[in-house]
């Protein structure tokens, strides 16, 4: 499902959302000149986590051309150190992307949700809690796989963590939804609970089914499920506690019942 809209305005600008969506963006224009360099050097490896400083050397097996059917050689490639402190490649990593779709498919999901969620809690929290989704989205993926080799990058995590939070401070919400189903193409408006609970249930199973082969897989599925329960469990602790801003609510004339069409704004 590729969310196109929901019926949630935002009252102020999303200017921190914005600025994410474009910091995403140059970084990824800058990879161009050495993208393998940029993500081994500032994407999250975690067993670089795990042994700080020690010489990490990776195996590859490849087919030669040979006499003998199926013969492979064995290549040794070292990891090359992180340009920043290790740790911060929990971080640094939230800013990378690995090719135009998985740009686009992160930035888009986050200009759907994001302007919304910040609008709830403001635009210094909203920074705050973006970038402390990016992190405990990454922590998960590390404590599921602390000897991998492989590099890990992308603003998922954090954008599953904007989705949590969205679920938690706007459960009525509805969001317009374009459903590719083989060939044809439906548009429906489903609730935001179901559209984010598929969601979620689907990393979930993903994750589930990934476990000891995080290569194989190729997705950081963990990072997702990370990211989404912090932003949720987040929002939640801040609506309990009175520290988000009342929502809006968007009804139908004369009915409780949300809608795309009828906007009234609490006092």
């Amino acid at each position: 499902m590729i969310p196109l809209r929901d019926n949630i305005p935002s009252r102020t600008t999303p200017v921190v959302n914005y600025a994410m969506i474009a910091i995403c963006t140059l970084v990824f224009l800058n990879q161009a000149s050495d993208p393998e360099g940029s993500i081994m050097r500032y994407g999250l490896v975690p067993a670089r986590i795990s042994h700080p400083g020690e010489r990490l050397v990776v195996e590859e097996r490849g087919r030669v051309a040979s006499p003998i059917p199926g013969m492979q050689v064995i290549t040794r490639r070292e990891i090359p150190p992180a340009a920043v402190p290790e740790w911060s490649t929990l971080l640094s990593c939230v800013f990378l992307h690995g090719g135009l779709l998985h740009l686009a498919g992160n930035m888009w999901f986050l200009y759907i949700f994001g302007d919304n969620v910040e609008d709830r809690l403001g635009h210094v929290g909203y920074l705050i809690f973006y970038l402390g989704c990016g992190i405990a989205a990454s922590l998960a993926h590390y404590l599921t796989d602390s000897q991998s080799l492989i590099p890990t990058i992308g603003a998922s995590g954090a954008v599953a963590g904007v989705m949590g939070a969205y679920l938690m401070l706007y459960p009525h919400a509805m969001v317009m939804s374009l459903i590719p189903i083989f060939i044809f193409i439906h548009m429906a408006v489903i609730p935001a609970p179901v559209f984010l609970g598929i969601w979620f249930v689907l990393q979930l199973l993903q994750g589930t089914f990934s476990i000891g082969g995080t290569a194989a897989a190729g997705v950081a599925w963990w990072a997702h499920i990370g990211g989404f329960a912090a932003g949720y469990l987040v929002a939640r602790f801040l609506e309990k506690g009175g520290q988000t801003r009342p929502r809006v609510v968007v009804v139908r004339p004369g009915t409780e019942r949300a809608s795309l069409y009828k906007i009234r704004r609490p006092d």
